[in-house]
C-alpha cells in the first residue's frame, strides 16, 4: 500500500535521527498511527466491541540489524541507549525493547537491532502513543527478520509487550487499531475473536467533522486506577459466573454497588457500539451523536474514569451545538471527541477553549480528525 503523506514527512526526520545517532543508513522505515476510539470504551478487556479509527499522527521507526541493541529517540534530548540484552530496559525505551522481547517470546525470533524513533502522536493525550510505538517497532522487526505475522496476532504480541514488559494492563484495542485500521473507515471489532469490519466513515460527505480535544491533562494507564477497573470487571464476571462481562445477562444485578455500575457500563457500552455500527452501515452518521454522549455519561458516572478537564470539554462542545461528544481512551485525563457540523467548527473550538480558560484548566489542543491509514512500511 502507498505510504501516508504525513508518515513520509515524519520518516525523513526518523532517517536523519538514525544517521545522526549511528553514522549509517537504516535498512528501512516503518510507521504506525495513533488512534481515536469512536465508541466502545473499556470493553476490549471484557471481550466486547470497539470502533476505533486511525489518526494521521504516526510513530516512525528507522531500523537496521546490528551486533547489539540500540535505542534512540527524538524525544527530549535525543538520548541513545545501548544494551547487550532485552532485560531490564526501562523508561521510553521499554516500549521498543518490550516489543522485541514479546516477538521472541511468541516464537518470532529477532536479533540485536539499531532503532531510531520519531513520533508526533501526542503523549499522554489518550490517543495511543505507546501502541503506535510498539506497532511500528513490531512491523519493523518482523520485516527485518523475515516474519510474516498476521496483523491480528501481531496486535496480541504488541499487547503482550505493554502488559507484561511495560506493566500496563491494557486491552487489545489500541494495538489492533494501530495495525488494522484503514483510511476513510472506522473499524468495528469483536475483541473476543478479533473479527472485524471496516465501516465507511465519510464525515465530509454529510457536512460533518470530528473534533479531537486533547485536554493537556495527561493520563497514565500504568497507574492503579486503570488496573482497578479491570479487576472490578473480572470480579463482577466471577460473581455472575460468566467468562467476561461480554456475557453478562442484560438485566443482571450485583449486590456490590460499585461492581454493579462497572457491569452496567460494559453491558450498555457494548449495546451502543453495536447500534453505532448499524447506523454507520446505513450511512446516517448524524444518528450516532446521542450514542456518543450517552457513552460519556456512562463513563463519567458508572465507570468513573472521566476528569474535570474531559467533562468541561464535553459539556462545552454540547452546549455550543455539537451533535454528540465523549471522552475517548482510558480516561483520567487525555482527550475528548465531538461530532460537529463542519460549518460550526470554529464556534465549538472557541466554546471549548473558553470553558477551559474560565475553569482555570490548561488550554486544550483541538484538531479535526480524519480516518487515516494503519501501520505500514514507509521506505
Amino acid at each position: 500500500m502507498p505510504a501516508d503523506n504525513h508518515a513520509l514527512e515524519l520518516a525523513g526526520t526518523a532517517a536523519a535521527a538514525f544517521r545522526d545517532a549511528y553514522g549509517t543508513e537504516p535498512e528501512g522505515l516503518w510507521a504506525s498511527p495513533g488512534r481515536v476510539n469512536l465508541i466502545g470504551e473499556h470493553t476490549d478487556y471484557n471481550d466486547g466491541f470497539v470502533m476505533p479509527f486511525a489518526l494521521p499522527f504516526y510513530a516512525v521507526v528507522a531500523a537496521a540489524r546490528a551486533d547489539q541493541w540500540s535505542f534512540h529517540s527524538t524525544y527530549g534530548d535525543g538520548e541513545t541507549r545501548t544494551s547487550a540484552s532485552l532485560d531490564g530496559v526501562d523508561g521510553w525505551a521499554a516500549y521498543l525493547a518490550g516489543t522485541a522481547w514479546a516477538l521472541n517470546e511468541s516464537g518470532y525470533p529477532v536479533g540485536p537491532t539499531r532503532l531510531a524513533l520519531h513520533s508526533d502522536v501526542p503523549v499522554g493525550g489518550g490517543l495511543s502513543s505507546s501502541a503506535a510505538i510498539e506497532c511500528a517497532v513490531l512491523i519493523a522487526l518482523a520485516d527485518l527478520y523475515g516474519h510474516d505475522i498476521d496483523r491480528a496476532e501481531a496486535a496480541r504480541i504488541a499487547q503482550k509487550a505493554e502488559n507484561e514488559y511495560v506493566g500496563a494492563p491494557t486491552g487489545v484495542l489500541d494495538q489492533s487499531a494501530s495495525l488494522l485500521c484503514e483510511a476513510g473507515r472506522v473499524m468495528f471489532m469483536d475483541c473476543r475473536d478479533l473479527s472485524r469490519e471496516q465501516v465507511p466513515f465519510d464525515l465530509a460527505a454529510e457536512g460533518l467533522a470530528m473534533l479531537v480535544v486533547d485536554t493537556q491533562a495527561p493520563h497514565r494507564h500504568a497507574d492503579g486506577e486503570y488496573a482497578q477497573r479491570r479487576a472490578d470487571c473480572e470480579e463482577a464476571a466471577r460473581q455472575l459466573g460468566v467468562a467476561s462481562l461480554r456475557d453478562a445477562p442484560k438485566h443482571a444485578k450485583l449486590d456490590d454497588e460499585r461492581l454493579n455500575r462497572r457491569m452496567h457500563h460494559v453491558v450498555t457500552e457494548n449495546e451502543r457500539a453495536l447500534k453505532t455500527a448499524e447506523i454507520l452501515r446505513s450511512g446516517r452518521v448524524r444518528g450516532i451523536g446521542e450514542l456518543l454522549t450517552a457513552s460519556h455519561t456512562s463513563l463519567r458516572y458508572d465507570y468513573e474514569v472521566s476528569s474535570v478537564e474531559l467533562d468541561c470539554a464535553v459539556d462545552a462542545a454540547l452546549g455550543a451545538g455539537a451533535l454528540g461528544a465523549r471522552m475517548t481512551g482510558g480516561g483520567f485525563g487525555g482527550s475528548a471527541i465531538a461530532l460537529v457540523e463542519a460549518d460550526a467548527i470554529a464556534k465549538i473550538e472557541d466554546a471549548v477553549t473558553g470553558a477551559a480558560a474560565q475553569a482555570g484548566l490548561p488550554a486544550p489542543r483541538i484538531f479535526t480528525a480524519r480516518a487515516a491509514q494503519g501501520a505500514h512500511r514507509v521506505a
